[in-house]
C-alpha cells in the first residue's frame, strides 16, 4: 500500500508545507521531497498499470488541482512586500524574508519578475522565447514555467519531467532553457535592488548587523543558490568557477517613522516617512541615473513648496544628515532611491542625539507631478520659513533632475544660507590640512567652481608629496564655511565626509584603488562620477586655522607674467578675482566655454548678495590683517592636454610655497 505523510510545521515562516511522498515508481528514489507550493497532492495507486508518474494533478475527489502560492503579504514572508518600478526592485520587510530557495521561487516577487523577463524578451524578439513555444505566451504558460523552475530547484530535469508532465514543453531544448535562466539571472542583477527593513521598535537598531544578515545576506545567498541549483539540474553538471557576485540586494537600510518636524501642516506628513538609521552597501555600486549633469538655478521663492507637494509617506525615505554643524532632513522619493542612498558616502548620518535636536532645513527631493513648476522659473526651489526657523527646499521627480548634483548642491545651498545668517562666510572650494616632515603645518583653502581643479590638485598633492608630507587631512572637498573667532583668527570648517568626483580628472587607477568603497555614476557617459568617503566627521567640524586662500584658475596658461601661483597684495585685488568667479566649463553643467559666477558659488551667495558682500569684505580684509597668504593658483584643468599635468604642477608649486614660506 502506498502512503504519504503530511509534514506540519508550527512556525508560520516554515509554511507552505513540504510533502514527504514515498514514491515507489520507476527512476524516482523513495522519500524524495517535492515542493509544489501549498497544493495538496494525492498518490495514484494505479501508477504501474497506467505508466504515470505516481503523482496525480487532482485532489482525492478527482477535482482539478489548483496551485496556490503565498502572495508577498502572506505569512511565509513575514510581511515581505515589494515593488518593481523602472529599473528598481524595492523590497520592504518587517523581519526575516525567505528561509529557503523554495520560498523564494514560490514568491510573487519571482513570478512578477519572470513576467517582466518574458516581456523584455518579447520586445527584443529573442530566440530564448523558444522554450515557451510561443512568442506571446499566456499567463498560464508563464505560471507553468514558474512551477517547473520550482521543481528544478529541487531535482534533476529527468525527475521533473516525470513528476510534472506539463513541464515537458520547456525541455525540448535544454540548452536554450539554460540560456534563459542565465539571461534572467543577469537581467535581475541589472536592476538597482534595495531592501528596506521597517523597524517598528528598537530590536533592529540594537543589532543592525543581524538584521542585515537575515535580509540582504540571506537574499543574496538564496538567489545565487536558486540560480546554481536550477542550472545544475538542467545541465547535470557543476561549474568549475563560482563567482560570488552580489545577486541579492545592493543596498539595505533599517528605517522607521519618527517625529522630527512640526506636527502642523504641511510638515505633519513628513513625520510618517521612515527615517534611515543604518545602511548597508555592497560596493562597488554602479548606477546609471536618468541624468548626468545639472542645469538651471536654485530659486528662492515666497511660498512653502511643501504646500504644493504630494507626499505619500510609503514612497519616501528620510536621510537625516549632519552637514557640518547643521542638521538637515533629506527626504527622497523612491524614483531616486539610488541617488538618495548614495548620500551615505557623502554626508554623515545623524546619530540619536542629533535626532532630538531641531532641524535647520528640510529638503524634499523627487516631488511627483508638476506642482513646483508654477512657483518659479526653475522648479528647483527653496523657501525660508521664518515662523518655524526652517529652510524648506524641493525638486521635482522628473528625469531631468535625476542627477546627484541636484541632491548634493541643494543641501549645500541650504547650508550656505544658514551660515551667512550666522555671520560665517561660505565657500565653494576644497580645504586641506598639510603636515610636512619638517613639522611645518598649513591649512589651505582652494576656492573655485565645479571643474576648476580643486579636488584634482589635492589628489595630485597627496601622490606627489609622499616624501615630504607626513599627513594630509581633507577638511572640505566641495563646500564649507569660515569663521572669525574671538581672537580674530580665521577658522575653517567642512560639510562633507565624502567627495563627488569626475572620473576623467582623477589620477589613472585612483578610483579603482578605492573600488571597495565607491559608488560610480554614469560611468560610460560624459561627466562620469564617483562618490567616495574621504574624511571623518570629527575632522571636518574640528575647526582649523586658515593659512592660505587661493582661487583655482583652470583656464589660463602659465608664462612669465602668469606664474602657477600668484600672490595678491591687497584685499581689493583679491576680491576682484574671487567676485568674477571665472572658470572654463568641464561639462558638469549645461554651461560651456568660459563662464562667470559670483564668488564661484551660485549656491546661496547670489540669492543673498547684499548679505554675502558685507561678509566677503569683512573676511577678505581680515585675511590680509592676519597675514594669510591670498592668491590664485593656475590648475589648467580646463585646457586640453593639461587635465593631469596641470593639477600636478600646481600641487608641486603649492608644496614648494608652503615649504619655503
Amino acid at each position: 500500500m502506498l502512503r504519504y505523510t503530511l509534514l506540519n510545521f508550527e512556525k508560520q515562516r516554515d509554511a507552505p508545507r513540504l510533502f514527504k511522498i514515498p514514491l515507489l515508481a520507476r527512476g524516482i528514489p523513495v522519500h524524495t521531497f517535492i515542493y509544489l507550493g501549498t497544493c495538496r497532492l494525492s498518490v495514484d495507486p494505479a501508477y504501474p498499470a497506467r505508466g504515470g508518474t505516481g503523482l496525480s494533478r487532482h485532489t482525492p475527489d478527482k477535482r482539478p488541482l489548483k496551485y496556490h502560492h503565498y502572495s508577498y503579504m502572506g505569512n511565509i514572508m513575514n510581511g515581505f512586500k515589494f515593488k518593481i518600478t523602472e529599473n528598481k526592485v524595492i523590497i520592504k520587510s518587517k523581519g526575516r524574508m525567505c528561509d529557503t530557495t523554495e520560498e523564494l521561487l514560490s514568491s510573487d516577487l519571482f513570478l512578477q519578475f519572470l513576467h517582466i523577463t518574458v516581456s523584455r524578451l518579447r520586445e527584443r524578439k529573442s530566440p530564448l522565447l523558444g522554450i515557451l513555444g510561443d512568442e506571446n505566451p499566456s499567463d498560464t504558460v508563464i505560471a507553468q514555467l514558474r512551477d517547473t523552475l520550482q521543481l528544478l530547484g529541487r531535482m534533476s530535469a529527468d525527475y521533473v519531467q516525470k513528476v510534472d508532465t506539463d513541464s515537458n514543453i520547456f525541455f525540448r531544448n535544454p540548452l536554450l532553457l539554460n540560456d534563459f535562466i542565465e539571461y534572467m539571472y543577469n537581467f535581475w542583477r541589472s536592476y538597482d535592488r534595495f531592501i528596506i527593513c521597517e523597524s517598528a521598535g528598537d530590536s533592529m537598531k540594537k543589532r543592525p548587523y543581524r538584521t542585515f544578515n537575515e535580509t540582504i545576506e540571506q537574499l543574496t545567498h538564496l538567489v545565487r543558490a536558486a540560480y546554481r541549483d536550477i542550472q545544475e539540474n538542467i545541465t547535470d553538471r557543476h561549474p568549475n568557477v563560482y563567482r560570488q557576485v552580489p545577486a541579492g540586494a545592493e543596498v539595505a537600510a533599517i528605517a522607521h517613522p519618527m517625529r522630527l518636524v512640526s506636527q502642523e501642516y504641511p510638515y505633519d506628513r513628513l513625520n510618517k516617512v521612515p527615517v534611515i538609521r543604518q545602511i548597508l552597501l555592497n560596493p562597488p555600486l554602479v548606477l546609471n541615473p536618468p541624468m548626468n549633469k545639472r542645469t538651471g538655478r536654485f530659486m528662492k521663492i515666497d511660498k512653502n513648496p511643501l504646500h504644493h507637494s504630494e507626499i505619500i509617506p510609503a514612497q519616501w525615505l528620510c536621510y537625516p544628515a549632519k552637514i557640518g554643524s547643521l542638521f538637515i532632513l533629506i527626504y527622497f522619493h523612491e524614483k531616486f532611491f539610488e541617488l538618495g542612498f548614495s548620500l551615505c558616502n557623502l554626508f554623515e548620518l545623524a546619530d540619536e542625539a542629533t535626532l532630538k535636536e531641531k532641524p535647520d532645513a528640510v529638503y524634499a527631493f523627487g516631488v511627483p507631478g508638476n506642482s513646483l513648476e508654477a512657483l518659479s522659473e526653475f522648479p528647483t526651489v527653496f523657501y525660508e520659513d521664518s515662523a518655524n526657523d526652517l529652510i524648506v527646499a524641493a525638486v521635482p521627480d522628473k528625469d531631468e533632475f535625476g542627477y546627484f548634483g541636484y541632491l548634493k548642491k541643494m543641501v549645500l545651498t541650504l547650508h550656505n544660507i544658514r551660515m551667512m545668517r550666522r555671520g560665517r562666510l561660505p565657500f565653494h572650494g576644497a580645504m586641506v590640512n598639510i603636515l610636512l616632515h619638517d613639522d611645518k603645518e598649513a591649512t589651505v583653502l582652494i576656492v573655485g567652481d565645479t571643474g576648476a581643479g580643486k579636488s584634482e590638485t589635492l589628489e595630485a598633492l597627496r601622490l606627489l608629496g609622499r616624501d615630504a608630507i607626513r599627513d594630509l587631512s581633507i577638511i572640505a572637498d566641495d563646500m564649507g564655511s569660515l569663521e572669525i573667532d574671538q581672537q580674530g583668527a580665521v577658522i575653517g570648517y567642512g560639510t562633507e565626509i565624502g567627495a563627488f568626483l569626475r572620473l576623467d580628472d582623477l589620477q589613472p587607477g585612483y578610483a579603482f584603488g578605492q573600488i571597495d568603497r565607491a559608488v560610480f555614476m554614469s560611468p560610460s557617459q560624459v561627466n562620469a562620477r564617483v562618490v567616495l568617503p574621504v574624511s571623518s566627521f570629527d575632522t571636518i567640524i574640528k575647526g582649523h586655522l586658515v593659512d592660505y586662500v587661493l582661487y583655482a584658475n583652470n583656464y589660463e596658461e602659465i608664462d612669465n607674467d602668469h606664474p602657477v601661483i600668484d600672490h595678491f597684495t591687497d584685499s581689493e585685488q583679491a576680491l576682484h578675482v574671487f567676485r568674477e568667479g571665472a572658470v572654463m566649463s568641464k561639462g558638469t553643467t549645461s554651461a560651456t566655454g568660459l563662464v562667470h559666477s559670483y564668488f564661484a558659488n551660485i549656491f546661496g551667495p547670489p540669492q543673498y548678495k547684499d548679505l554675502h558682500e558685507q561678509l566677503a569684505e569683512q573676511y577678505f580684509k581680515r585675511f590680509f590683517d592676519a597675514g594669510i597668504f591670498v592668491g590664485q593658483m593656475r590648475t589648467r584643468l580646463g585646457i586640453p592636454g593639461h587635465e593631469m599635468s596641470g593639477p600636478e604642477q600646481a600641487a608641486r608649486e603649492l608644496l614648494n610655497v608652503i615649504s619655503n614660506r
